[in-house]
């Protein structure tokens, strides 16, 4: 759900360490730049397979750097094809105008959902899941609307957070979620479910086996 922008003094904190290390750009990509995006996707799609497949996390040497992740799709104007775009768009719309929590906790469902009993196994099959039959799972990816970044510094900010869920780091605040919704709506579906989280633009909940289907 996109809702207005506005300040988030914590998520800028994070975007200031991750642009220290490796400057967000703005313009076309020069070759060395090319060249570090293309490390940093192959390395985001081993980190995926990793926690897809429940495995231990990755070693100092195998996790994105903030730099790395910065120079994938600098624009926000990429195909969403790789992991970390997929999960950084997602969590760039789904959270907008939230705060770095609502943020992390976004990128948690999405990693919660990776190689779960009927949910794909990567990232961006997760995000477009629904898509034919025009019952996205995240309502960003088909509401007709350009998918293009808006605000340049968010998406950082974004990026920032979709490497660190990548490489493990980030604490799942959401109790192992699979799905949320904005407070402001009542969903039948989550009558079938237990609220494990809140945060401030929030709810999350995952199965409950006494209602399971």
């Amino acid at each position: 759900m996109r809702l207005s922008w506005r300040v988030i003094g914590l998520a800028s904190a994070l975007l200031a360490g991750a642009l220290h290390a490796g400057a967000l750009h703005a313009g076309p990509l020069h070759a060395a730049d090319a060249a570090k995006a293309a490390v940093a996707e192959d390395k985001a799609a081993v980190l995926e397979e990793k926690v897809a497949d429940d495995a231990a996390p990755p070693k100092k040497a195998e996790t994105l750097t903030p730099g790395e992740a910065q120079a994938v799709d600098p624009a926000g104007q990429a195909p969403l094809d790789d992991s970390l775009t997929c999960l950084a768009r997602t969590i760039y719309w789904e959270a907008k105008g939230a705060d770095a929590e609502d943020m992390a906790a976004v990128a948690s469902v999405v990693l919660n959902r990776l190689g779960h009993d009927g949910f794909p196994d990567t990232i961006c099959a997760v995000v477009k899941q629904g898509v034919e039959s025009k019952a996205c799972q995240f309502s960003w990816w088909c509401d007709g609307r350009p998918d293009q970044v808006e605000e340049a510094q968010r998406y950082g900010i974004a990026k920032e957070i979709a490497r660190k869920a990548l490489n493990q780091q980030l604490k799942d605040t959401t109790g192992g979620a699979l799905y949320f919704h904005d407070p402001a709506v009542h969903p039948d579906w989550a009558k079938a479910y237990r609220r494990t989280a809140r945060t401030r633009h929030f709810l999350f909940y995952k199965p409950n086996p006494a209602l399971a289907r």
